[in-house]
């Protein structure tokens, strides 16, 4: 199975190191998409790859989160924010058992392009002994939830603002 977007591709760094990336390109400013990530506690609304998630976009701190990657039970994982500039980047670090089986450096970097849009580019470098055994259901499983969440990412920043700023959808949900 092959990615679905051009833009999605694997790369192999050494025995032990895969770099995931997509990318897509979102009709919103950063700050909106940046919104939509850091929002972790709405999650739930529009996440297909990422069901459950709190704690805060703020380097050093947690992230507790359900991960649920095509092909794979869903499963709790903790992460570490390594990086959170709003507009800009979120970066956790999460671990596949323990530290060295497999680890996953996740970026999402967000760039302003012309007439108030962004790419996203959404990646993951992973290192460790069990990243040889697991490079084929990587490249297959978790880029295609890469490009799940992608487009939920960018249907989600997308939606209509209320003068305040608010999606229509998190004012809908807060009045109910």
């Amino acid at each position: 199975m092959r990615p679905s977007d051009p833009a999605s591709r694997a790369t192999r760094r050494g025995l032990r190191r895969l770099t995931l990336h997509t990318e897509t390109v979102i009709e919103a400013a950063p700050q909106a998409v940046w919104q939509v990530l850091a929002d972790f506690a709405r999650y739930g609304e529009w996440n297909p790859c990422i069901p459950r998630a709190s704690g805060e976009a703020r380097a050093g701190s947690r992230l507790e989160v359900e991960i649920h990657w095509p092909g794979l039970k869903r499963g709790p994982y903790v992460l570490e924010v390594l990086g959170a500039e709003p507009a800009r980047e979120l970066r956790w670090l999460g671990h596949m058992g323990r530290p060295g089986l497999m680890d996953g450096d996740h970026r999402f970097s967000i760039e302003s392009i012309a007439d108030g849009r962004s790419r996203l580019i959404q990646s993951e470098h992973f290192t460790g002994w069990l990243v040889p055994l697991m490079a084929p259901w990587l490249r297959r499983n978790v880029l295609a939830g890469f490009e799940r969440m992608n487009a939920a990412i960018k249907a989600r920043a997308e939606q209509p603002t209320s003068g305040s700023g608010v999606r229509a959808s998190d004012a809908d949900a807060a009045s109910q």
